[in-house]
């Protein structure tokens, strides 16, 4: 499957997804004026990623190399939200085939509103999320 890469903006987050180097990132500010033309290609991809894995029992996901699906966003708007729990949606798909992955919420130990936030997500999707603290950036 071929690398999805959306460079940053000030209100869009970077999305890096490389199944080859198993990179599966969305990193910084999601507040985007269009929310829906950020983010369906973004959940197409991984719908046909999923489907794709699914199909072909892809065996280069085990327990000691599963897919990791890493959110490091600084804030994200709740439009955003929504369609960061339809990705997740999609990944979930992946339970029941037994195919291993994890997704890790990186959020600043300072913020505990976006570790919350995770959490929501995380309850309503019904996954567990690790939650990662980061190092403040103040002071």
């Amino acid at each position: 499957m071929q690398k999805l890469y959306i460079s940053p903006t000030s209100t869009t987050p970077e999305v890096n997804f490389s199944p080859l180097e198993n990179i599966f990132l969305i990193r910084g500010v999601s507040s985007p004026e269009d929310v829906r033309a950020m983010y369906y290609p973004v959940i197409e991809w991984v719908k046909m990623y999923v489907d794709e894995i699914l199909e072909v029992k892809n065996k280069s996901y085990t327990l000691e190399s599963p897919l990791i699906f890493k959110t490091d966003l600084i804030y994200f708007n709740s439009s955003s939200a929504k369609f960061l729990y339809d990705i997740f949606l999609e990944l979930k798909r992946l339970i029941p085939a037994g195919i291993p992955f994890s997704v890790e919420w990186f959020y600043d130990k300072e913020d505990i509103d976006l570790k919350e936030a995770g959490s929501d997500i995380a309850l309503l999707v019904e996954m567990e999320f690790t939650f990662i603290p980061k190092k403040s950036n103040k002071g």
